[in-house]
């Protein structure tokens, strides 16, 4: 059995090395995709059952989905630093240093996601108040927002664990892990909101139990030493060299999760104050469209490794053409998904809005104005992951950092101003559009040092 373990994983090392490049990174991507797919199946699902509950639960869901994304600051630091580090690491064959990476980023995780659940159960109310909360859907908030921060620890530490799979080439496992976590949220909804007639606090309690087994499926597969990478706390070890590496790439995660939450909240603090029903359009319109993102996300994180791998073991022209592919299908994919939900975007938003017209046109005017930006944010996506994937803390930190912050943030209070409800609708794809000036000198910068990196290998 340890013989056939080796074999795979040689097999694994080979086919990012070696393997044809649109096969290698759709092998990588289409299981990342598949998983976060199932995950926006299952966010959206939440909102969708809640909905029945009335625009003020609905708001109330849309109200934590920054509580989701500051839960998974930690893991987004370390997972994202780790997986670029733990690619490099692997091509160039240094696997005893990737062991203990690894099992030091995971349980450090785990940490801090703690300390994070300890702060949101100790200061619940303030905190859903901070995130958007109004005194018309503040109860919903708290009654969703208790049951995730009791599972807060495992959400980052299973942000790890998928970001470290794929490093590796274990894109599969990443994708079953994520996966039945998701369909298993999607069963129990239902069951919980209307059988057991728990309401949102229902909704909340199917999430939490989700989170749990999907921790439990992507430990599984360490702790039976199925993948190359080994977990243990025997491992655990603070290097502060390694850690100045994983924070240094991983902060561009970091801070684009960081920015993700703080304009979520500066957005949803504005929109509350127009109405619940601009505040549920935008966050109906977000989830939606966590798909197509998805998607992106999705294929940049098949990408990543491959540049990791190669960029590791001196292969720089497998590099450059994997760029080449993975840009030319993210700017084709983001056009086509964007036509496509553009033109179903009313019949989707109506399914969440019922009788509310105002949220009907507003959910459907955000939808199809992020739309035409699709092709532009797959792009800076794939430029963001190239950046990772060479260790590039700069370009990657900017990268992460355009559209929610350099971009977004500075422009929701003045469109609110100038257009009222118009501009909060409009804001994030304007965001988009100018994300794009800032990627592109980076990106002629990333082709520059490939250059004179082959030029001083040959």
């Amino acid at each position: 059995m340890q013989t056939t373990d080796m074999e795979k994983q040689n097999r694994r090392r080979d086919l990012m090395q070696n393997g044809s490049l649109p096969k290698v990174i759709f092998s990588m991507a289409v299981p990342s995709i598949i998983a976060f797919l199932i995950n926006s199946v299952y966010s959206l699902a939440d909102t969708w059952f809640v909905s029945s509950l009335g625009t003020n639960a609905t708001a109330a869901v849309s109200v934590n989905a920054s509580l989701d994304r500051l839960i998974m600051l930690a893991g987004s630091l370390l997972g994202v630093g780790a997986s670029s580090y733990l690619s490099r690491l692997l091509g160039a064959r240094e696997d005893r240093k990737a062991n203990s990476v690894f099992s030091t980023v995971f349980f450090l995780a785990l940490c801090f996601g703690g300390v994070i659940a300890l702060a949101g159960l100790a200061a619940t109310r303030p905190l859903v108040r901070l995130l958007g909360a109004t005194p018309t859907c503040e109860q919903y908030a708290v009654d969703y927002a208790t049951y995730v921060l009791l599972v807060a620890p495992l959400m980052a530490a299973n942000f790890v664990t998928n970001h470290c799979l794929r490093a590796e080439g274990s894109a599969v496992l990443s994708m079953i892990g994520m996966g039945l976590g998701g369909v298993l949220n999607i069963a129990l909804d239902p069951l919980f909101i209307f059988g057991l007639g728990l309401g949102v606090k229902g909704a909340s309690m199917a999430t939490a139990i989700s989170k749990l087994v999907s921790f439990l499926v992507l430990t599984l597969p360490y702790l039976r030493q199925r993948t190359v990478v080994r977990l243990s706390l025997r491992l655990f070890r603070i290097d502060w060299a390694d850690m100045h590496e994983i924070v240094s790439i991983g902060s561009s995660s970091l801070l684009r999760s960081l920015l993700a939450v703080v304009s979520a909240i500066v957005l949803n603090n504005i929109a509350g104050r127009i109405s619940d029903s601009l505040l549920a359009a935008v966050g109906v319109s977000s989830r939606i469209m966590m798909f197509p993102f998805g998607v992106i996300l999705g294929f940049g994180t098949g990408f990543q490794p491959v540049v990791g791998f190669n960029w590791g073991g001196s292969c720089y022209t497998r590099v450059r053409e994997s760029y080449r592919f993975a840009a030319r299908t993210a700017l084709i994919s983001g056009a086509v998904m964007g036509l496509l939900i553009a033109l179903a975007a009313e019949p989707i938003i109506h399914a969440f809005a019922g009788t509310d017209p105002e949220m009907l046109c507003y959910g459907t005017r955000c939808i199809r104005l992020q739309c035409l930006a699709l092709p532009i944010q797959g792009w800076v996506m794939v430029v963001n992951m190239l950046c990772a994937g060479m260790g590039d803390a700069k370009g990657a930190i900017v990268c992460a950092m355009a559209r929610q912050g350099l971009c977004l943030l500075p422009l929701i209070w003045p469109m609110s101003v100038i257009f009222g409800a118009w501009g909060i609708v409009s804001v994030q794809a304007l965001a988009d559009f100018i994300s794009l000036i800032i990627a592109l000198p980076i990106k002629r910068e990333r082709m520059l040092q490939l250059q004179l990196a082959q030029e001083g290998a040959t």
